[in-house]
């Protein structure tokens, strides 16, 4: 019960911490969504890997001192930075020098990555003393403090002369007319969207504004003369700030979830049944594997925000677009394993762990974008909910079920040939242990169908959400 609680209290502040670092850094840096997500997203994956080189490090005596480590540490942590970690004003200004200090923390990311597998392979394959474990130990917690370089040098060396004001979205509604008639414009605006011709969305951004406000300036006059009455607003819009109800009443909002599930639940049923894939491959020794998708994890969701960015800034392309396209890599991990290829294991666990995590710095990413920031926390976390929705289905159901039927007819099988009879029922201190590829073949090849579909879904995002992107980056994707 005491494990029960500790559990409990433990993943929920953790995924508290996670909203409220996420939504600040967001809300501060508009314009470099994608790179903020997957760094936040892929330290929080890493963290665990980095715990447990501290605790290495400091040589506790006992497991008791571990938790007490783990409870307390984070908590000093928080009280130091909470006046530190919020939004702040002038967030609409971007440096210059942005995109060179995201590509410098990128690189310390690559190098923490790159330096704690090799130390944990190190500590696997080698053995080393714990002189050499507390020397790597102070360079891993200097490698972490060292983006702490990027701030100071903004504030004490470059100041705030090179300050450029950049608004996220073009708003050219709030030319019109005075503030006493906002309201009527917006309605006014809201009647423009309804009313324009499905192709206009296609049109190069120069010739589309001409059009809406052709037709925004035949609606002003019409609602003048009386000849046609105005529908008030029904809603925000794409791109505008939803309400955790408002976007649950959104087709695309569902899609992405959908997507989610089937993706990210493939990838997390893989990675919480590693254990046993491995002993029915024969690995006796699983920690470097565990280890793998500690790393590859935390790349996938480096690299899944950078690789996001690039796209949208590059090619205009829709975020989901980067979604769709971890997706099919993960489906090709898990093709991979059910066709028993050889290095199965190996391939898989990177392929995977590389997509899992790819799309957890994705997905929110699309998520503040399409309906806002005023209630991204909720919107986050409500997507939270796909991961362990997913896993709960294939691992709890699929997974297990298929597991425990191989495993049933092998132990049969084993039965036949000691000279027991094939019609013996299995008994309840029999150990039931599926051994080969064939465990979870069938399993793998299923997940990497519903990765297929989730690829679908999000491609379907991609083209229901298409204008959007064009108005937030000003480029046309026709």
């Amino acid at each position: 019960m005491q494990l029960c609680v500790a559990i409990f209290v433990g993943t929920n502040g953790e995924t508290y911490y996670n909203t409220g670092t996420l939504v600040s850094c967001v809300q501060n840096f508009p314009r470099s969504r994608g790179p903020v997500v997957g760094i936040l997203k892929g330290f929080a994956g890493l963290s665990g890997a980095i715990l447990t080189q501290v605790y290495a490090m400091i040589n506790f005596p006992n497991e008791a001192a571990l938790v007490y480590m783990v409870a307390v540490g984070p908590s000093i942590v928080v009280l130091a930075l909470m006046f530190i970690i919020r939004p702040v004003g002038g967030h609409r200004q971007v440096r210059p020098s942005d995109g060179s200090s995201f590509m410098f923390t990128y690189s310390v990311c690559l190098v923490l990555a790159a330096y704690l597998l090799g130390v944990l392979m190190l500590e696997d394959l080698v053995g080393i003393n714990q002189t050499l474990i507390t020397l790597l130990g102070v360079f891993l917690i200097i490698l972490i403090l060292l983006p702490i370089i990027i701030p100071i040098l903004l504030v004490f060396a470059c100041g705030t002369s090179h300050l450029v004001d950049e608004n996220l979205l073009p708003e050219p509604e709030k030319q019109e007319g005075a503030s006493s008639d906002q309201d009527s414009n917006e309605v006014i605006l809201s009647e423009v969207e309804d009313e324009k011709p499905p192709e206009v969305d296609s049109l190069p951004e120069p010739e589309r504004r001409k059009r809406m406000q052709h037709l925004q300036a035949k609606l002003f006059q019409a609602a003048a003369e009386g000849a046609v009455q105005v529908k008030r607003k029904r809603g925000p819009r794409r791109g505008e700030d939803f309400t955790l109800f408002q976007a649950l009443m959104k087709a695309d909002f569902w899609l992405m979830f959908l997507s989610l599930v089937l993706g990210a639940g493939s990838g997390l049923t893989v990675i919480d049944n590693l254990g046993q894939i491995c002993q029915s491959l024969g690995y006796n020794n699983t920690s470097i594997i565990v280890s793998m998708v500690s790393i590859f994890n935390f790349l996938g969701r480096v690299g899944g925000g950078y690789f996001s960015e690039t796209i949208i800034r590059k090619y205009a392309f829709p975020r989901p677009v980067a979604m769709a396209v971890v997706q099919v890599l993960m489906s090709f991990g898990l093709l991979y394993y059910a066709l028993g290829w050889p290095g199965e294991i190996y391939v898989t666990t990177m392929l995977t762990a590389l997509g899992y995590g790819a799309q957890w710095a994705i997905a929110p990413a699309s998520a503040s974008e399409l309906f806002g920031l005023k209630s991204f926390g909720n919107l986050c976390s409500f997507l939270g909910l796909a991961s362990p929705t997913g896993s709960l289905i294939f691992s709890g159901v699929i997974a297990s079920g298929i597991y425990d039927y191989y495993a049933e007819k092998q132990a049969s099988l084993r039965r036949a040939i000691s000279g027991s009879l094939l019609t013996l029922p299995l008994q309840d201190d029999d150990s039931l242990t599926c051994k080969g590829s064939i465990c979870y073949s069938l399993t793998c090849l299923l997940m990497s169908g519903f990765c297929m579909v989730a690829m679908v879904l999000s491609l379907i995002v991609v083209y229901r959400t298409r204008s959007v992107y064009s108005q937030l980056y000003g480029k046309s994707l026709s």
